[in-house]
């Protein structure tokens, strides 16, 4: 039988006005990004204007508000605690279904880098998501730089030579060489010329083999290397290629000992390497950064932290112009749109100026917990985790975690990207103390090294138990993912290879 009837249902789903939708999305972009999409907006909305200092006197427009405020914080400064606030992103917010206590402090970076949507459609009021994620995942080709990092990442290092690896890796151009002088690295962070060559030496490993060369001959004889190719005629061959460019055989045959069917031989593998080992990667071609932060220290001790003005767009709102405009307003479809551009650009603007309060109060707080690397240098880099800086400012994991993707600062010992600062920590038995995870995964590596000297063959469960002994609270989980990260086969495996050996 059909007929009709009221019905009340219940139900959830995710409500977020279109400012804070507009205010997520904006925290995230780079400062160049940022900037294109100001430049979008200022050419689609006719009621933004930039601030401009000439522009200032009588026939100025008047000003609703004025985007970012310029401003500095040193330790224990509070900076605009209600902007900030109005624009943090809770659990319930962000990740809806996520188990209680779940969080995102043990990664490094968001998994998930949203692009920026059309928030301009949405309508007054607040908008409802039900069903899929309110961001869309970024499905870049992987950048040169990324691959490295990731392979940095489970390399085993120590805090400090991770910290180091990732310096090297910043410094690597587009073609996969690393530009830069040692001595300089080992100067600004503070280590012995001995420490930078070291980690270098495990980065002349990562894929693609010749990565991070200083020089082509260093390129080519780091792949001769890794094919088992390189030999005293070889070198002599690389340290010449001056007489190759000028084709001088009799020389060339003269100076590596060989005959010129050897050296026919010996030209035609070198033509068969890569001379720029990073081009085959995608991403932009390496920009030059522009700190969004800087950081200077204070003469009555301590560091000042400063927001870079010139990544900061300053809009407002022209009054005047908008007054004229819906003055002349007749129709409902012009009234509608009038008032829709009047709302967007004073969301806008509001945005802009809590994004850099935001960025300025995330950067303050991790500059005062890495204190020690700023005076002493990488050595004394400590662990440090998204939920640390979160709750010391009462901000959300994934508003720490937008903040520093793609934001760099400028301190005295170089310009690094914020999430440089975050190194994962594993709890200690004791509850007392952490340890990192980059030194978890070399112990672990330490002590599967070594089980060919007596026979026996670590498993997974047993290693656990040996970390538990020495203090290291960790999962079995946890170990076999670092194991399978460095490329350890498994104890069964491990075992045979033993036997067959």
């Amino acid at each position: 039988m059909i007929g009709q009837r009221l019905e009340v249902r219940q139900g959830q789903g995710l409500v977020i006005t279109p400012q804070l939708q507009q205010a997520i999305k904006l925290l995230q972009l780079s400062n160049l990004e940022l900037e294109e999409f100001v430049e979008a907006e200022l050419e689609r909305n006719p009621l933004l204007q930039r601030d401009e200092p000439e522009g200032e006197g009588p026939d100025a427009p008047q000003q609703a508000e004025t985007a970012t405020a310029d401003g500095e914080m040193s330790f224990g400064d509070g900076v605009g605690h209600e902007a900030v606030a109005s624009m943090d992103a809770g659990s319930d917010d962000v990740y809806g279904d996520a188990a209680p206590g779940e969080r995102t402090s043990d990664r490094m970076t968001d998994e998930a880098q949203p692009g920026l949507s059309d928030w301009s459609s949405a309508g007054k009021g607040g908008q409802t998501f039900e069903g899929g994620d309110l961001e869309r995942p970024d499905t870049h080709e992987l950048s040169l730089w990324e691959h490295l990092q990731a392979q940095a990442s489970s390399a085993g290092f120590s805090p400090a030579d991770h910290g180091i690896a990732l310096t090297l890796i910043d410094a690597t151009d587009e073609g996969g060489y690393l530009r830069g002088e040692l001595n300089e690295f080992a100067d600004r962070l503070g280590v012995p010329l001995e420490r930078i060559e070291a980690v270098l030496g495990v980065c002349h490993g990562f894929e693609p083999t010749g990565v991070m060369a200083r020089s082509v001959p260093e390129c080519l004889k780091l792949q001769l290397i890794d094919r088992n190719r390189f030999d005293p005629a070889m070198a002599a061959l690389l340290d010449n290629l001056d007489l190759l460019a000028r084709r001088d055989m009799a020389g060339l045959r003269k100076i590596c000992g060989v005959d010129a069917d050897d050296l026919s031989d010996m030209i035609a593998e070198l033509k068969a390497l890569t001379p720029r080992p990073g081009a085959g990667f995608g991403g932009e071609p390496a920009q030059t950064v522009v700190p969004d932060v800087h950081v200077r220290a204070d003469p009555a001790g301590g560091w000042r932290v400063e927001l870079n003005a010139d990544t900061l767009p300053r809009l407002l709102v022209d009054k005047r112009y908008h007054g004229l405009v819906q003055a002349g307003a007749r129709s409902d479809t012009e009234k509608t749109f009038v008032a829709d551009c009047a709302a967007q650009a004073n969301w806008l603007v509001k945005s802009l100026d809590q994004r850099a309060k935001t960025i300025l109060k995330v950067a303050s707080e991790i500059v005062r917990q890495q204190d020690a690397f700023l005076a002493f240098g990488v050595e004394f880099l400590r662990p440090l985790n998204l939920k640390t800086v979160a709750d010391a400012i009462s901000m959300h994991e994934s508003t720490v975690s937008r903040v520093t993707s793609n934001k760099y600062v400028a301190t005295p010992r170089g310009v690094f990207e914020l999430k440089f600062f975050f190194t994962a920590a594993i709890q200690s038995v004791d509850g007392a103390s952490t340890h990192s995870a980059e030194a978890v995964r070399h112990r672990i590596k330490t002590m599967i090294d070594g089980e060919g000297l007596d026979g026996d063959v670590l498993s997974d469960d047993r290693i656990v138990e040996i970390l538990k002994e020495t203090g290291i609270d960790i999962a079995r989980r946890t170990v076999a993912k670092y194991r399978e990260a460095l490329r350890i086969p498994s104890s069964v495996e491990r075992r045979r290879m033993l036997r067959t050996a």
